[in-house]
């Protein structure tokens, strides 16, 4: 017996414009929606309708300026969900800024920029309701032929972590790792070590031991 039921129709008119339509029917449940895109130059509107009619809006603006990318999205008849975002891709770096459409802005920004050897990150979200921070990590990436180090801080700046990772032997697949980290608001730090070796094709022997005492060895 059938579980589902789903189809799905795809039609274009001379000028470009695509309007996709499809259902999907489980059980006694139907569900539909219309969906309409529209390109003109580099502006793209994609537009969507459901069966509880709730208009799906989004508008991409693609490469005003070189690398860069503006979306601008937004729902009927949930005003609280209308948001704008810009984009920048570079060879070296990759960013983006959002911005809530609300009376209440929440403000997010990311940001990468590296190379293969080194990377810097960082991850902010500012609610201007309560004036303070929703989301705070930032960190930098080192990778160089069979050596892996990364420094940390997340929560909000409340932890701090410092990781390691070493290939020891590519032919036995013997690597070994070390992790600490550091709680500002407990003053706690916590060290993990661990190691991995493959005793044969079939077999591979990982440890890992933590500075509260506790050892775990497993056998695969």
């Amino acid at each position: 017996m059938a579980k589902g039921l789903k189809f799905t129709i795809t039609t274009y008119s001379p000028t470009g414009v695509a309007i996709t339509s499809s259902g999907t029917r489980k059980g006694d449940i139907f569900v539909a929606d219309v969906n309409t895109q529209l390109k003109n130059k580099n502006i793209t509107t994609d537009i969507k309708v459901d069966t509880d009619s709730n208009l799906f809006t989004i508008i991409t603006v693609n490469e005003p300026a070189p690398g860069l990318k503006a979306i601008f999205n937004f729902k009927v008849p949930d005003q609280r969900s209308g948001k704008v975002e810009v984009q920048y891709l570079h060879d070296y770096a990759g960013i983006s800024t959002s911005v809530g459409l609300t009376a209440n802005l929440n403000v997010n920004f990311s940001s990468v920029i590296g190379t293969n050897a080194l990377a810097l990150g960082a991850d902010v979200s500012f609610d201007t309701k309560i004036g303070e921070l929703k989301k705070l990590i930032a960190g930098f990436d080192f990778t160089k032929d069979d050596l892996v180090a990364s420094l940390t801080v997340n929560d909000k700046g409340d932890a701090l972590n410092a990781s390691y990772f070493h290939v020891v032997s590519p032919l036995s697949s013997t690597t070994v790792g070390a992790e600490v980290t550091h709680r500002f608001s407990t003053n706690e730090n916590t060290l993990t070590f661990g190691t991995r070796h493959a005793l044969d094709p079939l077999t591979t022997v990982k440890a890992r031991v933590i500075n509260f005492g506790a050892l775990h060895i497993v056998n695969n």
